[in-house]
């Protein structure tokens, strides 16, 4: 069972799965981070004269309570930088899984259409992330960790770089224009991964490709 495991994640595409999930749900908790950091309300109105087992009342009440709300914000901050660096992506998911757990908590708790369909595949994809680098995350409860090799592809520092270009791109987007245009945020930023993709692709065939000379 473990080998067939670890033919699973030397495989190029489970990698770029894992990779790019990271990105993806990393760049969307700093998205939505940034406006409660500044200490703005995450609508576009006061909820204050909704009924109070409202999810509007709620957001309203976070943002009133100013410090707890910006609180918030900088955790899923953190959490997202994290996981967007891949280096230490590990420790990102570790704190991503209890803030997107009560934040899907909350929008079963309250009606939010289909939110909780969101809010549950992004649960999904954090304990996927956490089972990913179970066998070194493991020694947090003294077992002994198995270190993945150096080689594999999701450890190039390529990654590491894009992830960088994706968080530096969206924190200022969003501090300039307040996150308003979603659609160009997000064209950006495939443009960036693809980008990145293409670079990662490249240096691993000429490595696999020196490799293969060198033998």
């Amino acid at each position: 069972m473990n080998s067939f495991i670890q033919k699973i994640k030397n495989k190029i595409w489970t990698q770029l799965l894992i990779i790019y999930t990271r990105y993806l749900i990393g760049g969307a908790f700093v998205f939505a981070s940034i406006i409660k950091v500044k200490g703005k309300r995450f609508t576009t109105e006061s909820g204050a004269e909704y009924s109070i087992d409202t999810a509007w009342h709620l957001f309203e009440t976070m943002y009133q309570s100013g410090l707890y709300w910006q609180f918030l914000g900088i955790s899923q901050l953190v959490a997202g930088f994290l996981l967007m660096t891949q280096r230490y992506s590990k420790l990102g998911a570790l704190l991503f899984l209890p803030i997107i757990g009560n934040i899907f908590v909350i929008t079963l708790s309250y009606y939010f259409a289909y939110t909780p369909v969101l809010t549950g595949m992004m649960l999904v994809a954090n304990l996927m992330l956490v089972a990913w680098d179970w066998n070194e995350l493991k020694v947090l409860f003294n077992r002994t960790p198995v270190m993945s090799s150096d080689n594999r592809l999701e450890n190039k520092p390529v990654w590491e770089w894009t992830g960088l270009a994706l968080f530096i791109f969206t924190a200022i987007y969003h501090v300039i224009n307040n996150g308003h245009d979603i659609k160009f945020w997000s064209l950006i930023c495939i443009l960036i991964g693809l980008v990145g993709l293409g670079i990662g692709l490249w240096k691993h065939k000429i490595n696999a490709d020196s490799i293969s000379l060198g033998k």
